[in-house]
């Protein structure tokens, strides 16, 4: 008797649906809810920054989740644990320890999220082979950057759906959601307890926790000596800085669109910024990514670097002018936030690819991890100092400070040594 196949259609799609959406309510939700709960910007960047831990030090357990249990079991376990963050957020916001409780079920779901990846990634692996795994990459793509624009597009315009009916209140309004966002992830975790297929190769490793963690040296010890001391430093520097203004604007972006005219920002009601933000502003990332993949798959990432490292720093400046001229028209806001994103979508192309370079040979998977989490790091902290930044000089001065610092970005790619040919797509793979 055959073994009943499960689709990748109906778990992949929801998968990552799953992956997707808590990184976007850490990242994107939190700061704006913090925002109306009347944090400074100096709180917002200290506090919600530290919620990119777990993405930075992820690299350290994710041998473990390979050593215990299987790779399903951590899913559902994490699934059902970000639903029960979720919860408690929500019940936690109207209280009058709302800060450092939702902080607290925030850091748990951020924990819980990251772990997600780990096995999720791991799954789809196991489950798919190669051809199916190329043929469902779009797919899960797709639906991770769905999951991004649901977040930050049409949550954020329910909260303030939400606030037009229950006449401002805040606190409710967003307790509400977040109870919604609830049910949806622990329907997830019931959904993918019943499809989420049993794979034969979805075992628990055999070996010690003292083997794990001589192999964990093992591949520490080999990303940091693969090349020489001069070129790991530089790749270094560059993993930490290249994004170095995206650091600093990331959080400050969405207190400048939402905060009044009288403290210097656009006044943007929570349904605007999710259109000119959540949405128009994604779209302008996703096809800013693909077309950076197709450009640097025809002529190679070294001929299109320091056009792309141009694309993901120039396009700041929208930010200078918006901050001047303070407009209210959602059209020209959208179009700014759309120059923007493209021209990062771009950029990360750069990133992405490099990270692949470094990462190739032995332990590849997680030496891309460890740079993805050194990448992150270079997030955090900066990101951490913004709303003290920008506290003390105003929005204005603010973004003049984030556009010199695009400098840094221009300084540490121009330490990569890269082959001319990498990332170009190869004639034989064009016949085939």
């Amino acid at each position: 008797m055959m073994k009943k196949t499960t689709s990748p259609w109906t778990w992949v799609p929801t998968l990552y649906f799953a992956e997707g959406l808590p990184n976007v309510l850490v990242t994107g939700l939190a700061p704006v809810m913090y925002m109306q709960m009347g944090l400074s910007d100096a709180e917002l960047g200290l506090y919600t920054g530290w919620l990119a831990l777990p993405w930075v030090i992820k690299p350290l357990w994710s041998p473990f989740v390979d050593l215990l249990k299987t790779k399903r079991w951590w899913i559902l376990l994490m699934q059902l644990l970000i639903g029960a963050s979720l919860a408690g957020i929500a019940f936690t916001i109207p209280t009058a320890v709302w800060f450092q409780c939702s902080m607290a079920f925030f850091f748990i779901m951020a924990f819980a999220s990251a772990t997600h990846d780990i096995s999720a990634d791991g799954f789809y692996m196991i489950e798919l082979d190669e051809h199916r795994q190329t043929m469902f990459v779009g797919i899960r793509n797709t639906f991770y950057r769905l999951a991004v624009i649901f977040g930050n597009g049409v949550l954020v315009s329910l909260a303030g759906v939400l606030q037009v009916l229950f006449r401002n209140r805040i606190a409710y309004t967003w307790s509400l959601l977040f109870y919604g966002v609830a049910g949806l992830f622990i329907a997830l975790w019931l959904y993918h307890g019943m499809r989420l297929p049993r794979p034969a190769g979805d075992q628990q490793a055999e070996g010690t926790f003292k083997e794990v963690a001589d192999g964990l040296v093992e591949m520490f010890t080999k990303f940091f000596t693969k090349f020489p001391l001069k070129e790991t430093v530089a790749v270094m520097l560059f993993l930490l800085l290249y994004r170095f203004p995206e650091a600093l604007l990331n959080t400050m972006t969405k207190t400048f669109l939402m905060r009044p005219n009288s403290s210097g920002g656009l006044g943007l009601s929570p349904q605007e910024f999710g259109l000119a933000n959540g949405t128009v502003g994604l779209v302008g990332l996703l096809l800013g990514g693909i077309i950076g993949g197709i450009l640097v798959s025809r002529d190679g990432m070294k001929r299109w670097l320091w056009p792309m490292v141009c694309a993901i720093t120039l396009p700041d400046v929208v930010y200078i002018y918006l901050s001047y001229t303070l407009t209210s028209d959602i059209l020209t806001v959208s179009l700014c936030l759309f120059i923007e994103q493209f021209g990062y979508g771009l950029g990360f192309t750069v990133l992405t690819l490099y990270m692949l370079y470094y990462s190739s040979g032995r332990f590849k998977t997680s030496h891309y991890a460890i740079c993805t989490g050194i990448s992150y790091l270079g997030l955090m902290l900066p990101g951490m100092l913004s709303g003290y930044i920008k506290d003390a000089v105003g929005y204005k001065t603010f973004f003049i400070i984030v556009m010199a610092c695009c400098v840094v970005t221009f300084a540490v790619t121009a330490l990569l040594r890269i082959d001319p040919k990498f990332g170009m797509k190869r004639r034989d793979d064009e016949a085939a």
